[in-house]
Parts: C-alpha cells; structure tokens; sequence
C-alpha cells in the first residue's frame, strides 16, 4: 500500500456537494451573445485580432498575446463581432475590462480543426506551442498558460506528475463529475502531459469522498503505470503544496514552486482540454461549471461555453430570485461575491453558489481578537495569523514579509475557525498588494535612477572625447604653425638676394601710393555736405530708452539662466557666462548712448540763440 502523508492544520467546513451530484452533467442553449474578457489568464492581456462587424467561426481565435506570458481567446461559436468594450468581468472589485462581444448565429460553423492522430511523432516543443494556441491555461484558479507550466527550467527534473482531483472546497463538484463522466480523456490529457515531461511516477489524488469518481478513474488507468491514490477528506487537501504533502512527503520550499523539488501539479479540467486540444484540435472554448446553492431549483453542473453571462446560467438553473441573498464565484471559502450576474464565466471560473440568507449569512461585526491561537491550528501553512494580522492592521509590511506572508495560500481556514469574525484573509490580501505595490514603484524608480546615471556616464564620456579632440586639435595646430615657421626662417636663410627683397619692397610702396592718390581724388569730386539741421538730428530719446529697457530684461534672464545652470552644474555654464558678458556691455552702450541724447537735447536751445 502506497504510503501518505498529513499536512499542519486544516479543517472540515460542511461539504454540501451532494445538491449537485444528483444529475449527469447538462449543456445549456446558447445565450443571446458572448463575451469574452482579453484577461482570462495570468500575465499580458490578449489583444483582439478582429474587428467589430467580422463574422467568426466556432474556434477561431479572436485575440492573440503578441509580447509576453499569455495564450489567446478563441470564439465558442460563430457569429458576428458585435462590440469590443468595457465591460463588467469577474473581479472581487467589480471592476470593468475589454471584452469581445459575439452574437452567435445559430449555425454553430467550425474553423478547420486540425487533430493530431499520434502526437508521440512530434517533437516537445511542437506540443507545447499546440497547447498554447489552443489558449489553455490552469483551469484550477490561478490560470497560469500550460504551456509555460510544463516547460519547467532546464536544471529541474520532475519527477512526479500530479493530476490534482481532491476538489477538498465545499459546494465545487466540477472536477468529480468530469472524472465520473469523461474519465478516458482525463487519463489521454495526462498522458500528453507525461509524455512531455517524461517523469518517473503520474499519480492522480482523490478525496475519499468522491467514491464514484475513484471507481471511474480506476477503470480508466487499467493498463497504464498511473496511479489513483485516494486522501482523506480534509479542507485544502486540494491546494497545490497541501497535495504534494500528502502523496510525496516533500514539501515546497518557501518562495519556491514544486519543480523545485521535482513535482508538478495539474488540474482534471486542465487534462481533459490538452486532451481535447491534441485529439480533437479543439481550443478551449468550454467548461465544467457547477451552479448550485438554495436559490436554485436545479443545481448541477453545466457545461458552459467561455463567454457566456452568469445570469443565463443562473436561468438554466431554476434560479429563485425571491430567496437570492448572495451570488458568490467560487467556493465559499476561496470565493468572491458578485456585485452583478451580467459578468462572462471565463477560462477559471468552476463554480456559482446562489446562496439564500440562512445558508451563508453576513459575517458578524469585527471583534477584537483574543488571542485564542485556533487560527495557527487550523493554518496548513503553519504560519502565525495572529501576527500576520497584527503587522497587516497596522501597515508594517516588512514585519510580515519576515514572518512569510507570501506563503499564505488564502485558503481562508483562519477567518473560519475565528471566534472575532476577523476577516484575517482580507488584511493578508490588503497586505500582499500594497507590498506588491511598493515594490513595483521601487522597481520603477530603481530604473529610472539606473538611466539617470547611464546618461550621465554617457554625457561625461562624451565631454571627455570633445576635450580629446580639442587636445589634439590645438596639438596639431601648434605643430603645423611650428612647421609653417620652420620653413619661413629655412627659406629667408636660404632664399632671395638682397637685392631681390629690395626690389619688391619698392613695388609694394609704389602700389600704396597709387592707392592713396586714387581716394583722395575721389574724395575731391564729392560735393560738400550741407549744413546739419538740427532739427532732423535731434536724437530719439523715447527708441533709446525702449533699447536700454530690452537690454536691460534680456541681461536679467541671460543671468537666471546662468544661475540655474550653475546651480544644476549643466554642460551649458561658460556659454550662457559669454552670452550674460555680451549681454551686459550691449546694457552699457545703451545707457551710454541714452546719456549722450539727452545731453545733446540739453545743448541745443543754447546753440541755437
């Protein structure tokens, strides 16, 4: 008998799975449109590659992730682009995002499928990017690209291959009724998957809870070296580092990821679409979604195309809008309330739960915490809540990153068992994202430093090379005049007769007088000025002063500008120093002419009596 391991903490809310067990999983109609969010994975958006008013096939892709993580989105039937728009998606926030509407046209019209008979014949890498155009990510939560997922790093082997079946939160029954119903082709996907990564020993973990579902994988692993090892039920025996703990014994270190210590973990849903994808040349464009809780006349599991609006979901259903009190996406531990039913189900939701007032009630009024210590019992992560809670409240971040905040798995065990009706999991969230923040901000000033100093290296290096260059200029500047000299004093040595140089000083005499003569002829034709008038030379004292005035207030800013300059120690200091210079004798001549104007204003009554 295969040997099993136990995790710290851990607990045992009411699993209330039966409600959507009773019935095989139903398709629902086609809504009246499709809308598909751009983010519907870890990593970059996607980016619509049609436009509003193209017609799309069933499984054409409709946005691509050009640059970065990512995988694209594919359209879940044909029809006509209606819209691409803001629009409410599935967030704690409520918030809105870019979404590609689609009106489906009824025809249900394929694009050319191209399934892929022995994948054994193609290489890794082929299979990987296959994966990856068929726009599959992790379909347990997180959504992580597979493609990514299982191209661990060259220096990490796995090992170990876990197909994550436990399903341990209340009210999900997605992943039981997939391996109940479509047992084969999760057992095909996980060996694509192994098939890729070669490991040494494929396990598939269920809860003992799931009795049905054992049965119906263990007929469909006949044959194989797979092996279904049933846990005991215990919440979150489902979470990744919990699973790993249970059938391996290892344990994820801190910070790390499970290829670290040679394990993978992957989810049933995200089996059965790399199944699809390579058998079928399907995309992902489909899901298994449980629609349970009181509120619902028919709970049970659907298989709901992307896209498509909570609340045609919720109508499918038998929803009883008179006992809705709450709509909730998810578990109810891990989950997140909905402010509205017209969001689009995507990639990673699996569950709604349409829960009345009696079944999940408002949480009780915070209350001081007593420090009773369940909330470090009951944490599989054998954290210290309390602390964490204390440093969160109060904003002391590198208090709690010490004490491993990032390792809490929100699994949400320590706000269940607390007597204070403290929302403990909400700080730690609160907590993580303004650390994120900071760290982003820090990053970004870190890079903003980095290219602050390249360019001033770069302006250094640069002003170092001009004063090379000007070194050597005037070098060999000074070298050619001492040539140029050199050869003068050589060729006066050994050059003309003095009787030559004195026969050229004559000719050059005799062209200055010739010269002299011409100018003061015509000097002696021009007629003589005629007497000035007084009037027409009186100086214009008002231009004068408009001069002084602009020279004035051209100085003044010359000289703030050297200031700055100064101050910053800017490359442009001895420039703006001879511009101010400039500037300042232009001011003097311009008072000095101002001065002589009104001195001559001054004199000309006199002259003229």
């Amino acid at each position: 008998m295969t040997q099993l391991w136990d995790f710290a903490g851990g607990i045992h809310p009411p699993e209330n799975k039966h409600q959507s067990t009773q019935r095989p999983i139903a398709k629902t109609t086609l809504p009246e449109y499709l809308v598909l969010p751009l983010q519907q994975h870890i990593g970059e958006p996607a980016e619509p590659v049609v436009s509003v008013g193209d017609r799309v096939l069933k499984g054409q892709p409709v946005a691509e992730v050009r640059n970065g993580m990512g995988v694209p989105v594919h359209a879940p039937t044909s029809g006509i682009v209606e819209a691409i728009e803001q629009r409410p998606v599935p967030h704690p926030s409520g918030m809105s995002d870019w979404c590609i509407v689609i009106r489906p046209d009824h025809e249900d019209q394929w694009v050319a499928l191209e399934p892929v008979e022995d994948y054994k014949r193609l290489d890794r890498e082929q299979l990987l990017e296959l994966i990856r155009h068929a726009g599959i990510a992790g379909m347990g939560g997180a959504g992580f690209p597979t493609d990514i997922k299982l191209r661990p790093p060259r220096d990490r082997k796995v090992d170990t291959l876990i197909l994550n079946g436990a399903e341990c939160e209340p009210y999900i029954t997605a992943d039981d009724m997939t391996m109940r119903e479509h047992a084969g082709e999760v057992v095909s996907g996980l060996e694509i998957m192994a098939w890729i990564l070669r490991p040494s020993r494929c396990v598939i973990g269920i809860e003992d809870n799931k009795p049905e579902a054992v049965a119906a994988m263990r007929q469909a692993v006949e044959g194989t070296q797979i092996e279904v090892l049933v846990i005991p039920t215990k919440y979150p025996s489902g979470g990744e580092k919990q699973l790993i703990r249970i059938l391996t014994g290892q344990e994820v270190p801190s910070g790390g990821i499970p290829a670290d210590i040679g394990v993978m973990c992957q989810n049933i849903g995200t089996a059965v679409a790399v199944g699809r994808a390579v058998f079928e040349g399907k995309p992902l464009i489909s899901r298994i979604v449980t629609i349970t809780g009181d509120a619902v006349q028919d709970p049970g599991n659907f298989e709901v195309l992307i896209g498509t609006p909570v609340q045609d979901l919720l109508a499918a259903a038998g929803l009883q809008q008179e006992r809705l009190n709450r709509l909730i996406l998810g578990g109810p531990m891990m989950g997140y309330t909905l402010t509205t039913d017209n969001v689009p189900l995507v990639k990673t939701s699996n569950c709604v739960i349409a829960a009345t007032e009696k079944e999940l009630p408002a949480p009780p009024p915070e209350q001081p915490c007593i420090r009773c210590g369940q909330c470090a019992e009951a944490c599989p992560m054998d954290l210290l809540p309390q602390q964490l809670f204390w440093y969160s409240k109060a904003a002391e971040f590198e208090k709690a990153e010490h004490l491993n905040l990032f390792d809490c798995i929100e699994c949400g065990a320590c706000s269940y068992v607390c007597p204070s009706a403290i929302p403990l999991v909400q700080y730690y969230r609160f907590a993580k994202g303004e650390i994120r923040t900071q760290r982003a901000e820090q990053l970004k000033a870190d890079r903003a430093r980095e290219r602050f100093e390249a360019r001033q290296a770069r302006l250094d290096r640069e002003q170092q090379e001009k004063d090379q260059r000007r070194k050597e200029r005037a070098k060999a500047a000074a070298a050619a005049q001492a040539k140029k000299q050199a050869e003068a004093d050589n060729a006066a040595a050994d050059g003309q007769a003095p009787d030559d140089r004195a026969a050229k000083a004559a000719l050059v005499q005799q062209a200055l007088e010739r010269k002299k003569a011409k100018t003061a002829a015509q000097t002696s034709e021009q007629p003589a000025p005629a007497a000035p008038d007084i009037a027409e030379e009186k100086p214009d004292v008002d231009a004068l002063e408009k001069q002084l005035t602009q020279a004035e207030a051209k100085l003044n800013t010359m000289q703030g500008m050297l200031d700055d300059a100064r101050a910053q120690q800017a490359e442009n200091v001895e420039k703006l120093e001879r511009a101010v210079a400039k500037n300042h004798d232009r001011v003097q001549r311009a008072r000095q002419a101002l001065e002589l104007a009104r001195k001559q204003i001054a004199e000309q009554p006199a002259s003229s009596q």
